[in-house]
Formats: structure tokens, C-alpha cells, sequence
């Protein structure tokens, strides 16, 4: 298969405004934007397909594609897919940018008579998608652009281009929908070749592709085969993931398959989708008939563990799940000695992959499937410990920036499906605007990415500046989401509003210390004064007690360092004690959880953190591992004791973020400095773990950090990479600095870790 050629954000931020424009110009000035000649079905809307028969008069040395869409595509050349991308050109912020994609096609092609056909489904661009389910959100023509330059063996040349010499029909895919699914009538030829006429041109600009693409990833088998009470016939792939069926089978012309998706049974067994919404996540096949037949969607995606089965019986050795996402390369692994930890690992993965698929959404599976900004920065540094998330991120800023308002207010879901709607976003929220800040601010420290923050500062300081104008006495008050789905008391907006401001600004100040932007240090500086004053004089009572008095308040004002030092010990002592009037249970929500254990070990209640890592009985990390979760669950108690099932989603990153912790805390890797050049291991042994093991692969190699507990002594191995260099704390010892390479250490235990 022919592989899809991506430019690295780094060589795009780095290349001149003006070559990357005379670059898009040089291919795009001679290709034109065509759509279908004929009045499609407005009901269904079978996915159009434009041909093109190229007649190469020599041998071909070498050709590449470059092609878009309105709507997704794939491209075939003499009936072989063009790469191995799926949903393709992307999801970006289509009113401004659009990206194309290259494909090296030369050894597809051949000389004499070649056939090229560009299959458009809904997409994004013009499908139902969205909360309010509307179709054509950015347009209502699905419409194709391609040029393939071709270079022949004698050094000649030619440019075969999207004009009005193409042809278009449709074939068997009768329908696809991203939230509906895909029906594919086998029996239905492509035929029928009619005439396409030129679209209008998008006022997007054309933009090469930035991020990893989608693709197939996992395959999984079924693991069991069975009728529920209720006579449905389902399969359970023992997964939670964001993909799709793969069949193979044999019937009659004319016999019609169709797939349910499901995430979970409910409290009966039976199959359950009342957590989908409007998403019917359906897939439909009709049969060819004479001979073994594969189905599998093309422009649709389901999140899923079970697939009820209707038209066929189910054979195990002709059925497959497919996890598609964005492939992007695997930079961590933790483990330990817990199995439940370690299954909670394994959930922060897959629901990593299940929804990083060309964005970070919130969840794979209902009618929503949007790009929340809160979501995606509580996540980022768990994301970035498993995952090389450095390109994807970058891609999906430029759409944050896209979508900004003109008053500096960043939209709750990028890219900004709802831009249209009165009101919408048009102020801006704590806790998710504010990833324009934290999100380029962390990339920059996970990968010392300095173009990242040349790239966004403009947003950044867009954003700040927003909430300066909003806010009354350097006190900022919105509406919001709080601390979003927090299972105990709820923590003020205000409180939150004025926390997050806060951080912002002090991000967005050593942002401006990087950048040398003396004059943005000075005034930001003071803006931070100013907010930090008013907090403490609205927020705080006596003795370290914050008026909401809840795990959050006392988290996010530990964590974005909002109290002086004199108050930090009483607050995280009341942190502490909140956590065991709970009976060991945390109370947090979004925003609160990510960096709760963080703050108890920082502060001196590393046993107080580990309590919570083990606890497992609701609201808990482990409840949902010891209720047979897969991935990470929206809600705390998604399934409750009694197994009832909650409409909730099933496949949701944000609680992972606890994933950050495993790594920087528990394996103890952390960065001394931007991009791992100097490296701290400061391992923090607790609980019922008796070892713990890490890799991380930052820009210089691999960083390995694992301890064991054997007859009272501590036992450490490290591993440095070249070009870094690091300081080991062994527990209860002073550090030690240590170079590239494999450095072993030992120690009795000291007294200060906390098992149990």
C-alpha cells in the first residue's frame, strides 16, 4: 500500500510565509474545484464519484497526488486505494483552513490507460453532524480537487487536474453519516457517468497536512458469541474503541446485514445504546449474492465494545473489530505490581486512542464527537507521556487561533461547529478557554518546542487580554461548567473563573520570558498581582481555608500557585482532611481531578494520594476498573453497584489525566527543563506497590525509571539518554546527578514511604 506523505509541524512553522503560499499556488492555479453535474438525492445522498481515464504515453519515473475535498475521500489509482489515511482531508476549521494531502502514486500507475476515481462522503463538512444534527454545516456541494504530476522516464512532464473533462456517478454506498453509518448496496454498479461542472472555490485556504494521519490500527477477534434476554444476537470484542466492523460473508443477492453498536449492556444483559443520542451508529449491507462478500464502512466511525448482529448468524472467524486513529507514535509504557493500576493504564490508552482520531474529542460513540477544549488540556500531558502528540496538537492550535473571535474569547469546541449560532462562545469559559494558554505553554515544555509559542502567542495573550475586559475589579466571573461533573459539593464559578485567570496569566508571562517580550513580562506581571491580591482577598478566609471549601478550591489554589507560602502547608492540610471525612473518596470533577494526587505529594501527603489510587468503590479511578471498564468513563459511576447504566459516555479521557501522575510521581520521570535536556527521577514509592516501572521516549531517547521493594531495601534502575542529563533522588536520600547511560542504585527503605 502506498503511504501518505505528512510534513512535520516543525518544518511548517519553520518555512517562510512566502514559500508555503508559492507552494500551495503552484499546484492548486491549475487544478479546478468541480462537483456532480446532477441533481443528487437530497434524502440519502449516495457519496458521489468523479473518474478520470489518464492515458500515460510512456514509462512513469515518478507521480504524486495532491488532492482535497469538500466532504472526506478516497482516492483509488486503477482500483488501488491512494495511502493508508482514513477520513481524510481532516477535520480543521473549514471557513479558513483546508488542508490537501500528497500521495506518491508511481507505482499505481502504469503506462498507457490509467483510471482515477475519488469516492466524497458527508464528513464533517456537509453531514448531520453536531448537537442540533444539522447537515451542511460548512457547505452543500461535495466537491473534489486534484492535481497528479506525473514525470516520465524520458525527464517530460504532465499535470492531470480536477477540471470539467471529469466524469461522475455514484456506486453502492447509498448513505454514510459519521453519527448514522454507512449503507453499501453491493448489487448497485458504479455507472451511470455523468458531466461535472466547477464548484465554487472555498475561501479557505489550502494548507498542507500538518498531523499523523487516521489509520487502521488493532484488530480484535470476537470473545464471545451470544443472545441476549431479549433475542437479540450481539458480539462482545471485549474492548471499548472508536472503529468499526470488519465481515466477511455469503448469502443471496439482496440479503440485508445490519450492525448495532453498543458500549455497554444494561442492567438486564440486553443491548443498550440510550447513551448515543441521536448517533444511530448503524451500518447496513446488502449483499451481491454467488460468493464471499467483505463489508467494511468507509466514512464512518462507531465507538463500541458490542455489535448486535441482525440478517446473518455470527461466526466468530469472519468477524473483526478495526480501531482506527490517529497514528501516532508511542512514546511510554508504566506498569507495576497492581493489576488494577494497570488496567487503569490499559483504559487511559484506549480512550487516548479512541478519541484522537485527527482531534482530541470528548467521546467516539454519541451525537458529539467534538474537540472540547477543556478536555483536551487537563489531558495533555498524560496524552504526551503515552503518546507523541507534538504535530497533532500544533494542527489542531492553528484551528484553536482559526476559530478565535475578534474579541479574544476562545470557543468551547475547536474547531467551532457552532460558530454560527447567536451567542455562542462569544465570551468564552474558565477552565476551556484557557487551553489557548496552558495547551502551546505544556508542548513547549514537554518538547521545547519554541516555535509552538512564537506560533500562538498572539492567542495567547487574545485570551487574556479577553478576560482583562471582562472582568470588574481584577475579578473575573462568567458563566461556566465548573468543575464539571464533580460527584460532591460544587465549587463556585467565580472561585474557578479567578483561578484560571490566574494561571493563564502566569503562563502567558514565562511565555513572554522565553520570547523575550520584556515590556509583555512587566505588564502581564502585573495583571498577576493584581489577580492573585483579589483572590486572596475574595477567596480566602483565615488559616488557609478557602470560602468554597471543597477538594477542588483547595486544589486548583495549590496548583496554580495563588497562596503565599505561609498559607500552602494549612491548605493542603485541609485538602487532606477533606479527603478523609470522605471516607478516603475524592469529590473533584474535570478541572479538580488532574491535579489532585499532584498536589497531596507535593505537599507531603504522598499516603494520602496512594489511599485515593487504590481506593475502589465510587467515586474512584479503580470502581470503574472493578465494574469491567475498558477505557475511561464520563461519570464516576457510569454503571452503578447495582449495575444500572447511566446515558452517559463510556469512552471519555478526561479522569485518565490521573495518567500524568503514574508517570511523574509514582515511576518518578519528570523534566528539570524544557524538552528532558535535564531530567528529574525522583520516584515516590507508596500504597500496596512493591515496584513500579516506566520508558519514556523524549527528544533525546528513552528515559527508563523502575523500583522494587525487596527485604526492606529499595532498589532503582535509570537509564539516561544521550545529550541529557539527570538528577536521581533516591528516596530519603540527597540526589545524585547522572549522566547518559544505566546507573543502578540501592537503599534500606526509608521511614517516609508509606505502605500499607
Amino acid at each position: 500500500m502506498i503511504r501518505s506523505i505528512f510534513i512535520p509541524a516543525c518544518l511548517l512553522l519553520l518555512l517562510p510565509a512566502a514559500a508555503l503560499h508559492a507552494q500551495i499556488h503552484a499546484w492548486s492555479a491549475q487544478a479546478t474545484w468541480i462537483r456532480p453535474g446532477y441533481i443528487e438525492d437530497s434524502v440519502l445522498r449516495p457519496c458521489p464519484i468523479f473518474r478520470k481515464i489518464y492515458h500515460a504515453p510512456r514509462n512513469i519515473r515518478s507521480a504524486m497526488l495532491y488532492i482535497t475535498a469538500l466532504g472526506l475521500y478516497e482516492a483509488e489509482v486503477n482500483g488501488q486505494r491512494a495511502g493508508d489515511a482514513y477520513f481524510t482531508p481532516g477535520w480543521t476549521s473549514y471557513d479558513k483552513r483546508l488542508q490537501y494531502q500528497a500521495y506518491d502514486v508511481t507505482k499505481l500507475l502504469q503506462a498507457g490507460d490509467n483510471e482515477l476515481r475519488v469516492t466524497i462522503g458527508e464528513g464533517w463538512y456537509r453531514g448531520a453532524f453536531g448537537g442540533l444534527m444539522q447537515r451542511d454545516n460548512y457547505g452543500k456541494e461535495a466537491a473534489l480537487l486534484l492535481e497528479l504530476d506525473v514525470t516520465y522516464t524520458d525527464g517530460s512532464s504532465a499535470a492531470i487536474v480536477s477540471d470539467t473533462g471529469w466524469q461522475c456517478g455514484t456506486g453502492p454506498i447509498l448513505h454514510s453519516d459519521i453519527y448514522g453509518g454507512e449503507i453499501l448496496d453491493a448489487r448497485v454498479a458504479t455507472g451511470n457517468w455523468r458531466g461535472v461542472i466547477p464548484a465554487q472555490a472555498p475561501a479557505a485556504a489550502l494548507v498542507p497536512t500538518l498531523s499523523e494521519p487516521v489509520t487502521k490500527q488493532e484488530s480484535f477477534r470476537p470473545v464471545k458469541i451470544f443472545t441476549t434476554p431479549a433475542g437479540e444476537q450481539v458480539i462482545d470484542f471485549g474492548q471499548n474503541l472508536a472503529g468499526w466492523v470488519r465481515i466477511r460473508v455469503k448469502g443471496k443477492p439482496g440479503d440485508t446485514i445490519r450492525l448495532s453498536h453498543a458500549e455497554v449492556l444494561d442492567k438486564a444483559g440486553n443491548f443498550y445504546t440510550g447513551n448515543l443520542r441521536q448517533a444511530r451508529a448503524t451500518d447496513t449491507y446488502i449483499l451481491r449474492g454467488n460468493g464471499p462478500e467483505i463489508f467494511e464502512p468507509h466514512f464512518s466511525w462507531h465507538g463500541f465494545r458490542y455489535v448486535k448482529v441482525e440478517g446473518c448468524d455470527a461466526k466468530a472467524a469472519d468477524w473483526r473489530a478495526i480501531a482506527l486513529y490517529s497514528a501516532l507514535e508511542r512514546t511510554g509504557a508504566f506498569s507495576c505490581s497492581d493489576p488494577l493500576i494497570n488496567q487503569l493504564q490499559h483504559n487511559i490508552e484506549w480512550s487516548l486512542n479512541s478519541n484522537f482520531l485527527d482531534i482530541p474529542t470528548d467521546c467516539p460513540q454519541r451525537s458529539e464527537r467534538l474537540g472540547w477544549t477543556g478536555d483536551a488540556h487537563i489531558f495533555y500531558r498524560t496524552a504526551s507521556f503515552n503518546r507523541n502528540v507534538q504535530r497533532f496538537f500544533a494542527k489542531w492550535l492553528q484551528d484553536l487561533q482559526a476559530d478565535q473571535r475578534a474579541n479574544g474569547a476562545v470557543p468551547n469546541i475547536i474547531p467551532n461547529l457552532y460558530r454560527n449560532l447567536p451567542g455562542a462562545g462569544k465570551n468564552g469559559v474558565a477552565g476551556w478557554g484557557d487551553a489557548a494558554v496552558i495547551i502551546p505553554w505544556t508542548q513547549y515544555w514537554v518538547y521545547n518546542d519554541t516555535a509552538i509559542l512564537r506560533a500562538q502567542y498572539a492567542s495567547m495573550k487574545a485570551w487574556v487580554d479577553h478576560i482583562q475586559s471582562m472582568s470588574k475589579n481584577d475579578l473575573w466571573t462568567v458563566n461556566g461548567y465548573g468543575d464539571w461533573l464533580a460527584p460532591g459539593d460544587s465549587t463556585s464559578l467565580p472561585f474557578i473563573d479567578q483561578c484560571y485567570w490566574a494561571w493563564s496569566t502566569q503562563l502567558l508571562v514565562r511565555t513572554a520570558t522565553v520570547l523575550d517580550r520584556q515590556e509583555d513580562v512587566q505588564y502581564y506581571s502585573a495583571m498577576l498581582q493584581r489577580v492573585k491580591a483579589a483572590f486572596l482577598q475574595h477567596y480566602m478566609a483565615p488559616g488557609g481555608k478557602t470560602m468554597p471549601n471543597t477538594q477542588t478550591s483547595y486544589v486548583l489554589a495549590l496548583q496554580f500557585d495563588l497562596l503565599p507560602d505561609s498559607l500552602q502547608g494549612k491548605a493542603a492540610a485541609r485538602l487532606a482532611a477533606l479527603i478523609r471525612a470522605n471516607d478516603n473518596h475524592l469529590s473533584t470533577g474535570f478541572l479538580g481531578t488532574p491535579y489532585l494526587l499532584h498536589v497531596l505529594s507535593r505537599h507531603g501527603y504522598t499516603d494520602v494520594a496512594y489511599t485515593l489510587l487504590h481506593q475502589d468503590t465510587y467515586p474512584s479511578w479503580l470502581y470503574p476498573v472493578k465494574m469491567g471498564a475498558t477505557t475511561i468513563w464520563e461519570k464516576w459511576d457510569a454503571i452503578r453497584p447495582d449495575s444500572s447504566v447511566q446515558a452517559t459516555s463510556y469512552n471519555h479521557y478526561a479522569y485518565g489525566a490521573i495518567g500524568d501522575w503514574l508517570y511523574r510521581v509514582v515511576a518518578g520521570i519528570d523534566a528539570a527543563s524544557p524538552g528532558y535536556q535535564r531530567i528529574i527521577i525522583r520516584p515516590q514509592p507508596g500504597g500496596r506497590l512493591t515496584w513500579a516501572k516506566a520508558r519514556y521516549r523524549c527528544p533525546y531517547g528513552d528515559i527508563v525509571s523502575e523500583w522494587r521493594i525487596q527485604r526492606g531495601r529499595l532498589h532503582m534502575r535509570v537509564e539516561i539518554p544521550p545529550g541529557a542529563r539527570a538528577m536521581v533522588y533516591v528516596p530519603g536520600q540527597t540526589g545524585k546527578e547522572a549522566g547518559p547511560g544505566k546507573h543502578v542504585f540501592a537503599a534500606p527503605l526509608p521511614a517516609t514511604v508509606f505502605l500499607r
